[in-house]
């Protein structure tokens, strides 16, 4: 019995495709196995830049995993399961300079990740740098230069509760010029979308992190 010519080459069409997409799919596979190691050593070159940038008297930066138990070294893996990771900076003595760690939430475009430094002799956080974002040129945006906005980072206060256990009072972005409190984040006035990002991103991250870091400041006062 003789093969129907238009069945016979739907079908050879359709091996083509599946072997076409298999190779695609090898192909992305690869080139992102092959780049994974370049991305991740090039997002951590950001990152630590961020810390100096926030603390520019630091001369190193070590990476550390704050798990409920205690805190460990970071090494070159990611952050653990259940693990929050933070950033420890020296000064060129060797003596703590204060700690970094990201606060990450959702903006206007997309999620806006900043990194945030935090004196823990002040329980103050006293600086903050952006990591990325794509927010709305021109709006969103002026997070990055708008000198009252990052005025809020000078010295908002995070300091714990008397248990230890959470912070005293939630970090919260209000409406421009409102602001009553040092734990109080003045928007921007028309970006208060990216401006209310930047406030979830740190409370949600000094909530996680900072109970589990305070008893255990010792451990990172000097350079090992």
């Amino acid at each position: 019995m003789s093969r129907d010519p238009e069945i016979t080459s739907s079908t050879d069409m359709i091996r083509a495709l599946g072997l076409i997409a298999a190779i695609c799919g090898i192909i992305i596979v690869g080139v992102y196995e092959f780049t994974l190691d370049a991305v991740n050593a090039n997002k951590k070159i950001a990152l630590e830049r961020q810390v100096f940038k926030v603390f520019p008297h630091a001369k190193t930066v070590d990476a550390f995993d704050a798990l409920p138990g205690g805190i460990s070294p970071a090494g070159d893996h990611d952050a653990l399961a259940g693990a929050v990771r933070f950033y420890a900076a020296y000064d060129a003595t060797g003596k703590l300079a204060g700690i970094a760690a990201e606060g990450s939430s959702a903006g206007y475009a997309d999620q806006v990740r900043v990194l945030y430094a935090w004196d823990p002799e002040k329980q103050l956080i006293i600086g903050l740098g952006v990591i990325s974002m794509r927010e709305t040129p021109g709006i969103g945006d002026k997070i990055l230069v708008d000198r009252d906005f990052l005025h809020n980072f000078v010295a908002l206060d995070v300091s714990l509760a008397a248990d230890l256990n959470s912070l005293a009072h939630m970090v919260k972005t209000v409406k421009h010029g409102t602001k009553s409190h040092d734990w109080e984040i003045d928007a921007i006035s028309g970006a208060t979308v990216t401006s209310k990002a930047v406030g979830r991103g740190i409370n949600q991250s000094a909530q996680a992190l900072l109970p589990r870091l305070m008893p255990h400041l010792a451990q990172l006062r000097n350079k090992s």
